[in-house]
């Protein structure tokens, strides 16, 4: 017998919480730890509980190399169509001598021509080195890991906001079809597709102020963040998190709510919904318990570009709130020119877009017995 059936995949959990302490105890985020250590492990775990799906993860996975190559590109080639670089704006000191500027364009490889620069850095990004940021004079990948997860946070709570309260709404408003419930909802939907994010950011910002600063107007902690013990901190970021998350996650909530409602009225007409009426059970079980799971599997589909669209739809928000994120930074690099600032940026948006799909297929499979990996 394979060695491999005989084994029980639960004995490798320690291994988990060794790993993070490890990680953690050599500088790294407790976030950032927990994600690599398991996406890791059940990468490993996968051996046992379905080498199909492991196989099927890692072909997709090699399948977005090329993905990230082009976006790469991209972003070398644009960056170039703007004039000057990053070192354009000292040619206006009269302390910075042209010799000088030169050799730092050498030393940043801004001498050569784009796909050269290009191919270079994909050279370095494979041993680890994603370049240096001369806007914050540190390492690309210690800046933007540090606000990716500052973003990250915030996406998803906001993403887990939006389905909280999308799919109860979604649900109420299919089942009381055309009447008065279900105008207020389709307003309530039609509305928040409406209103773009930074505008209705500046609203509730308005709004808190004029009745009393009662919630955090900007930024992710307080003064004192780091004398307050590890519950007041959580509920100290928890309360700058509200105006940001309401105002992200009722954009993904308008949007889902309206897909729930479709979804749902279709599947009330389908024979098996219609075969369990008639079987005497009850409109609650008929529609959470039959007509619900199969309308969610749609949601599930674009929950994996949801997770892309919500990482592009928090840079404003970031921006007005003055949430310490990857919005904020990667305006500043933008406007600074600074190349390799904007390209890690570019690198974490789109790695998340793919591995949000990628979950999103996972889930849909586990959810869903006619979707199988084999």
């Amino acid at each position: 017998m394979n060695p491999l059936k005989q084994f029980n995949w639960r004995f490798t959990v320690p291994v988990d919480l060794v790993l993070i302490v490890v990680l953690v105890s050599r500088g790294s985020g407790v976030f950032f730890s927990i994600a690599v250590v398991e996406a890791l492990m059940w990468m490993v775990r996968l051996l046992w509980i379905s080498p199909a799906m492991l196989m099927y993860i890692i072909r997709r996975l090699v399948q977005a190399i090329p993905v990230l190559l082009a976006v790469l590109a991209i972003g070398f080639a644009l960056i170039q169509l703007a004039p000057g670089d990053m070192f354009t704006q000292m040619e206006l000191s009269d302390n910075i001598r042209p010799e000088q500027l030169d050799r730092f364009r050498e030393q940043f490889r801004l001498d050569q021509p784009w796909y050269m620069q290009f191919y270079q850095y994909v050279i370095n990004a494979v041993q680890g080195e994603f370049g240096f940021s001369r806007t914050y004079r540190a390492p690309v990948f210690a800046v933007v890991s540090q606000r990716a997860a500052n973003t990250i946070l915030l996406s998803l709570t906001s993403l887990a906001f939006a389905w909280v309260l999308s799919i109860p709404a979604g649900v109420f408003a299919a089942t009381n079809q055309y009447n008065i419930k279900d105008q207020f909802v389709s307003i309530f939907a039609f509305v928040g597709l409406a209103i773009p994010n930074f505008f209705l950011a500046f609203l509730l910002l308005y709004l808190v102020s004029s009745t009393g600063n009662w919630l955090p107007l900007g930024g992710m902690t307080s003064s004192g963040f780091r004398h307050m013990t590890a519950t007041q901190q959580f509920f100290d970021i928890a309360r700058h998190m509200v105006i940001p998350v309401v105002v992200i996650g009722t954009s993904i909530m308008a949007t889902l709510t309206r897909v729930m409602r479709g979804e749902m009225l279709k599947i009330m007409n389908e024979q098996y919904v219609v075969t369990a009426r008639a079987k005497g059970q009850t409109e609650n079980k008929v529609v959470y318990m039959h007509a619900l799971r199969n309308a969610i599997n749609p949601m599930i589909t674009i929950l994996g570009f949801q997770l892309g669209n919500v990482m592009s739809g928090a840079a404003l928000v970031e921006i007005v709130v003055a949430w310490p994120g990857l919005g904020s930074v990667l305006l500043e690099a933008l406007l600074s020119q600074d190349l390799y600032l904007v390209v890690g940026s570019l690198i974490y948006g789109v790695g998340l877009l793919v591995i949000g799909n990628l979950l999103a297929d996972i889930a849909l499979a586990l959810v869903d017995p006619r979707v199988r990996v084999g």
